[in-house]
């Protein structure tokens, strides 16, 4: 595969990474404070908990990365038989690689964003905060 089309494939991958780390920096669950003896803690758990989600659920650019590759080896694989099949194996590969690897990449990164506001909210439930959204 030439550099530039593997260039292309790890800029995707960690741009799709960086949209999943903004939102980590920015996205807290909705809690509902009415009545709770909890309330006043509210500030201090939501930091202690945002700190222990992102570690729960890994590194939003690693995970991206990870995705990436992997996809990319199992594109151009297939991208290369069918290639074959059609006279140009190089080409295949290598449009193979791109599309995969982009779509893996991408895939892997939103996982790790999921896993990471479903352990946000559940610290924040057992801490004793009514988590609504």
């Amino acid at each position: 595969m030439p550099r530039t089309r593997t260039a292309r494939l790890l800029a995707a991958a960690v741009f799709s990474a960086g949209c999943a780390t903004a939102s980590r920096q920015t996205w807290t669950p909705t809690v509902d404070t009415y009545g709770s003896s909890r309330a006043q803690y509210l500030s201090r758990d939501t930091e202690e908990c945002r700190a222990l989600a992102q570690r729960a659920a890994g590194a939003p650019a690693d995970e991206a990365m990870r995705g990436a590759i992997g996809g990319g080896l199992v594109g151009a694989a297939g991208g290369a038989a069918l290639g074959a099949v059609l006279g140009n194996p190089g080409r295949g590969a290598a449009l193979g690689a791109a599309a995969l690897g982009i779509g893996a990449g991408a895939s892997r990164a939103s996982q790790s964003n999921a896993a990471f506001e479903q352990a946000f909210r559940r610290c924040m439930q057992q801490r004793g905060h009514n988590v609504i959204g």
